[in-house]
């Protein structure tokens, strides 16, 4: 049998719970693949066409679980593996509050998530062979958002440089994104 979205929907919509449902602690058979993909850029598509309702993209974000290097949909009574470009989500805002040391950035994402990078919230930033950065935070259940470019310039202009790097300070931590002896004069 073959899980289809709506199966995967009418079975979070029976889950009563608070918040994000608990799918770290579901232990469900692996039902197989489902043809769900989530573009580098967070749209999310089903066989070949775009999830275009809101809704219904919020509602499987909320199920969505990393296990290795797969990425599944959760529910009670099944499991079923889709196909992530990149991240998951993409963070499409932040906001810093404070100074220096004492400065709290939080994000927003794209399904609607807020978070306060921090400890348990790290930022991450990769360089790809063309030199390009790109930017992450983790959002929830070991699940990134990939920081769109009008995010990642804000997230520079809020930069200090600390230790021989340029980076920022979210919650104490400062987060590395480049060696200051690679920033441009």
């Amino acid at each position: 049998m073959t899980p289809s979205p709506e199966g995967l929907a009418a079975s979070v919509k029976t889950v009563k719970s608070r918040g994000l449902p608990p799918v770290e602690r579901w232990d469900p058979p692996f039902m197989g693949d489902i043809d769900i993909r989530i573009a580098r850029d967070g749209t999310w598509f089903h066989e070949g066409g775009e999830i275009r309702r809101e809704g219904l993209v919020r509602l499987f974000s909320s199920i969505l679980r990393k296990d290795g290097d797969d990425f599944h949909l959760v529910t009670p009574v099944e499991k079923v593996r889709i196909v992530v470009e990149d991240a998951p989500f993409v963070a499409v805002d932040v906001d810093g509050h404070g100074e220096g040391r004492a400065q709290v950035l939080r994000f927003v994402t794209n399904v609607g998530d807020e978070v306060s990078a921090g400890p348990e919230h790290p930022i991450r930033v990769e360089t790809g062979a063309d030199g390009e950065p790109a930017p992450y935070v983790v959002v929830r259940r070991n699940l990134e958002a990939r920081m769109d470019r009008k995010t990642f310039y804000r997230l520079v202009d809020l930069g200090a440089h600390h230790d021989g790097w340029f980076g920022v300070w979210s919650d104490g931590v400062f987060f590395q994104v480049l060696p200051l002896d690679q920033l441009e004069g």
